[in-house]
């Protein structure tokens, strides 16, 4: 028993591993995480999960790409290559605010999508690591870290109890594919 890393509550329903969520919440039991087959409303919440800062790197990632462009035309339109067109101005904002706002977007997609991958270990070429292989079908895991709730049999008895269709003991980190 002193190889189990995690213990795996599999269950068929939502609201079955939700109510199991509730019952090892109130008995102060650590959950480390929940893996389930489709997106669970207010499972966020429950768990504790704090807000992303997506957002935030968003608007970091735009402005970005603002003053990139803009630079970028400033120096080539009034510094390094001006020409006299019609005797307007060098730096023309308005000409310039469709290609400033493309460029925008562009640094804002790849840098989310680079902070995206970064912050979930995603990355291309990656196995992926996963609890449970049903967890991707059909089941709805709760993992619990075994080493920090030494309560096993109670754990154990408090999802049998919540409806859990099974109870494993895990002792790898994560299940390969292969």
């Amino acid at each position: 028993m002193n190889n189990i890393k995690y213990i795996l509550g599999s269950f068929g329903d939502p609201d079955e591993m939700m109510h199991g969520i509730d019952k090892l919440q109130e008995n102060n039991i650590k959950i480390h995480d929940v893996y389930t087959p489709m997106p669970i409303h207010g499972i966020e919440a429950k768990l504790g999960v704090k807000r992303s800062r997506l957002d935030i790197a968003a608007f970091f990632f735009g402005i970005t790409g603002t003053c990139t462009m803009l630079s970028f035309v400033y120096f080539a339109a009034a510094y390094d290559w001006p020409i006299n067109i019609g005797g307007k101005p060098h730096f023309a904002l308005p000409d310039f605010i469709p290609i400033t706002f493309e460029l925008t977007i562009l640094f804002c997609a790849f840098g989310l999508v680079g902070s995206y991958y970064a912050s979930t270990h995603l990355f291309p070429g990656r196995a992926p690591r996963v609890m449970d292989l049903r967890a991707t079908n059909d089941r709805f895991i709760i993992a619990i870290d075994a080493k920090e709730n030494a309560e096993h049999s109670k754990i154990d008895d408090l999802l049998k109890e919540a409806g859990a269709l099974e109870v494993k003991y895990n002792e790898r980190k994560y299940v390969s594919y292969e």
